[in-house]
């Protein structure tokens, strides 16, 4: 059993994850936030709930005293130079903290998608932190994308809310970029990610860097042609240039619509249109090839398919 403190744990994926180390009756588990806690429901039955400081590394230091893994979920939107998740690595620098992962759970690569330039921050600033000496284990949780997006508008997990691809398996469509067709997506539904993350909380070993976890590794055109069978008639495809992408000109007749709840509605359509263009460029460019580096340390567990995940949905559904 091992002390874990999770910052940001009253998001989405915290929350899917929090309950998988819940599950597993081998942790204590704390959960920082900036706030008091509010509801009777949150935080969970086996849970404590700490309100800290961002700003304040001794008393974020204290918090994490005797602590062995933190895992971050901070938003990344929230705080553009990431500030609070560099005082949380120094504060876990300095409470002797073996273990740190930071706020992830998406690509390997961060090209073309600004949303998640903060990711290159603290990778940054944990590569420096450790460069002289190992002071801080860390790893980097990167399921590629959640499988459960391309389930909208059905959710398919407890908390995270269903959000738009550009593989549209509602309206049988999808948007695809001209000459990339074999370019690889990594798919993972999030009870898998915070399975696996439950696990690497309980593994012995030593974290690798590259916190892989591959549930799917598909191309594009595999997506579409599983789509088609699932759904029971081919997908339409409509595909876009690359230089027209890079130009910042999305040529379809249609795009995303469902923005995620973080954003100000007044951005919405600026960054769904930002998000298509990025996740498309940023596609052809293997920035969704995700490894299995930590997947693979844990051989006996195995990942739920996209063929499975969308024919257990579909059966029976038109739409």
């Amino acid at each position: 059993m091992v002390k874990v403190a999770i910052a940001g744990g009253s998001g989405q994926v915290a929350r899917e994850v929090i309950d998988a180390l819940i599950a597993t009756k081998k942790h204590e588990i704390t959960i920082l936030s900036r706030t008091e806690a509010t509801s009777k429901t949150f935080p969970p039955a086996g849970t404590k709930w700490q309100a800290v400081d961002y700003s304040d590394i001794p008393s974020l230091t204290a918090a994490l005293q005797g602590t062995h893994t933190v895992l971050s979920f901070i938003q990344l939107l929230s705080d553009p130079e990431q500030t609070a998740q560099k005082n949380l690595v120094d504060a876990a620098v300095g409470a002797g903290v073996k273990r740190f992962a930071p706020s992830e759970y998406g690509s390997k690569g961060t090209v073309d998608m600004p949303w998640w330039h903060g990711k290159e921050i603290v990778r940054g600033y944990l590569r420096a932190i450790n460069e002289e000496e190992d002071v801080l284990e860390y790893t980097l949780f990167q399921p590629g994308l959640f499988l459960d997006y391309t389930a909208f508008p059905h959710k398919t997990s407890k908390y995270l809310d269903p959000l738009q691809t550009v593989w549209d398996f509602k309206n049988r469509r999808a948007i695809i970029v001209e000459g990339y067709e074999e370019a690889v997506m990594t798919l993972t539904t999030v009870a898998d990610l915070a399975a696996i993350v439950a696990l690497a909380v309980g593994y012995e070993g030593r974290w690798p860097t590259n916190g892989g976890i591959r549930g799917n590794r598909v191309t594009v055109s595999q997506i579409v042609e599983i789509g088609g069978r699932v759904r029971g008639a081919p997908f339409a495809v409509e595909k876009v240039r690359l230089d027209d992408l890079e130009a910042g000109e999305l040529k379809t007749s249609w795009n995303l619509e469902a923005v995620h709840h973080a954003v100000a509605q007044e951005d919405a359509a600026a960054l769904l249109k930002m998000v298509s263009i990025g996740v498309l460029t940023s596609c052809t460019k293997g920035a969704w090839d995700v490894s299995d580096e930590l997947s693979s340390l844990f051989p006996d567990y195995q990942s739920t398919s996209i063929e499975d995940f969308h024919r257990g949905l579909w059966e029976g559904k038109r739409s």
